[in-house]
């Protein structure tokens, strides 16, 4: 069956992106605006086009810790803050009663 030229080329796309999300894109550039050859803005741009593998194998994993991207993320810290602290005043109270037992039970 031959292959149409339409399918060759998504084809074709489908290898390419399957390489640049295995090995990694590196976009860098510098935009600058001036008036009267007096710089008014400069604009660094660096983008990185690959797949979440290979950016964690890099040392890249910023989207684990940023809340924006991780909404459930921070209602879970928030609970779990509760928790410890009430799992802190449980001991407290477990401390009181035990310091309590041992008085009591030297007193008679």
């Amino acid at each position: 069956m031959p292959l149409t030229e339409g399918h060759g080329r998504s084809q074709g796309l489908v290898d390419v992106l399957d390489r640049v999300l295995d090995k990694g894109l590196v976009i860098a550039g510098d935009i600058k605006v001036s008036l009267a050859e007096v710089e008014l803005l400069t604009i660094r741009i660096r983008l990185l086009i690959c797949s979440i593998d290979k950016a964690e194998q890099i040392g890249l994993d910023w989207w684990k810790h940023d809340h924006h991207l991780a909404p459930g993320k921070q209602a879970l810290s928030v609970e779990n803050e509760e928790l410890r602290k009430e799992i802190r005043l449980l001991e407290r109270k477990l401390a009181s009663l035990s310091r309590r037992r041992t008085t009591a039970g030297t007193m008679k």
